[in-house]
């Protein structure tokens, strides 16, 4: 019922920046939590950004200060503005949102993943 679809991935050079977005669709009541997370090759999917229905943000320590994470809640959409990225930013980038949503008759919670976007930063 729900759907997430990331935007904004591309190749960008090393100190350059780009501005990622999520945005969900679907029988939707609300979203809590959203957040952004990455996975480079070979590695594990790592949390990179967090944001709360109250817009409290929350960031892994290798992005702090270089990126941002917001939401317009009337378009259901999350951004994240990365700003001096490094190669080792390089990573498919995913949205995450935690959703409370109709099934039918049925008020149910879940998160649903976006299908991710490319991120390459060259050196």
């Amino acid at each position: 019922q729900v759907q997430l679809v990331e935007s904004g991935g591309g190749l960008v050079q090393d100190g350059g920046s780009l501005r990622l977005s999520c945005s969900a669709s679907g029988s939707i009541l609300s979203i809590n939590n959203m957040s952004w997370y990455r996975q480079a090759p070979g590695k594990q999917r790592e949390l990179v950004a967090a944001i709360t229905s109250g817009s409290s943000t929350n960031y892994a320590d290798s992005v702090k200060g270089r990126f941002t994470i917001s939401r317009d809640n009337a378009k259901n959409t999350v951004y994240l503005q990365m700003n001096s990225l490094k190669p080792e930013d390089t990573a498919v980038y995913y949205c995450n949102a935690d959703v409370k949503y109709y099934s039918g008759d049925y008020l149910q919670r879940r998160a649903y993943w976006g299908q991710g976007t490319q991120v390459t930063v060259s050196s």
